[in-house]
């Protein structure tokens, strides 16, 4: 029992992760209308800029978080402007490889400015609480708590404000949103800048407890696409959820079947809900 109850905390640390990353896929996926695998790179910046705050600048953990934050979501209004902005009426296999040169290329770059090394992000955070029997430490309640609340701003952002409704507005009819006012550039670059938040923190929140390297978006922006395909393409609450089965289904199953098929686990999961709901668990329409 108690395996199981660590497991499925350490599925709560991973599933939070994973549904702030993928949030802000979904985010993107509103505007474009095409998966942006370059995602995975702004994560991988978002890492790296905090380890660098860090250690050549010796900022606090939380300082330097707020300017990975800031530095990631103004890299993805830039990758917005000047990639996918250009591309926005042509054809969507163009942003797409477009979406893949742009990872490619920032990983080569992250290769150039920090090396090919892994590193350790150091955290003030390292210390370790035993409860019941069970080990927890104390970054992986502040990924959990840090997570949650991000979310529930980010709920509040988009439903409570005028700009929030304006981004689902344009996710949910572009053309529309347009016809009414809303300044769909403006709107596309807030966005991108908010899935840039999204991924720097996520990165920095769970670097301590794993790796810092130039591939390290490689497959959490894997996971994160069969997040939103599971939880249905745009759906923010699926893009949470969908975290969340993801983080719950690796942990568990790394526990009681093989750690060895902990990567697998979630397409595997992925195929079996996509039989029963073809369009994801919270398709539009069913929302």
């Amino acid at each position: 029992m108690e395996t199981l109850v660590q497991q499925l905390f350490n599925g709560l640390t991973i599933g939070s992760v994973y549904a702030l990353v993928a949030l802000g896929l979904t985010l993107v996926y509103g505007i474009l209308h095409v998966p942006n695998f370059a995602h995975g790179a702004i994560y991988m910046i978002g890492g790296y800029v905090t380890l660098s705050m860090m250690i050549y600048l010796g900022l606090p953990y939380w300082l330097a978080i707020i300017v990975s934050v800031v530095v990631a979501g103004f890299v993805s209004v830039l990758m917005e402007r000047l990639v996918f902005h250009p591309l926005r009426k042509s054809l969507s296999i163009n942003s797409m490889i477009a979406a893949i040169g742009l990872l490619l290329f920032l990983e080569a770059l992250a290769q150039l400015l920090w090396g090919p090394d892994f590193r350790q992000m150091p955290t003030p955070y390292n210390q370790v609480v035993n409860i019941a029997g069970l080990t927890f430490t104390v970054q992986r309640i502040l990924i959990i708590v840090a997570a949650i609340v991000v979310m529930i701003l980010l709920y509040i952002f988009l439903k409570k404000t005028f700009i929030g409704r304006s981004i689902i507005a344009m996710s949910q009819n572009r053309e529309g949103a347009f016809l009414v006012g809303i300044n769909s550039n403006k709107v596309a670059m807030l966005t991108f800048f908010i899935a840039g938040m999204l991924a720097a923190i996520a990165a920095s929140l769970t670097s301590p407890i794993n790796l810092v390297f130039p591939g390290m978006g490689h497959l959490v922006i894997l996971k994160a696409f069969v997040i939103i395909i599971l939880g249905g393409m745009g759906s923010i609450p699926g893009a949470i959820v969908g975290g969340y089965i993801i983080g719950f289904s690796e942990s568990i199953g790394a526990t009681y079947i093989s750690s060895d098929y902990k990567d697998i686990i979630a397409f595997v999961l992925l195929i079996i809900i996509l039989t029963i709901k073809p369009n994801g668990i919270f398709a539009k329409g069913e929302r």
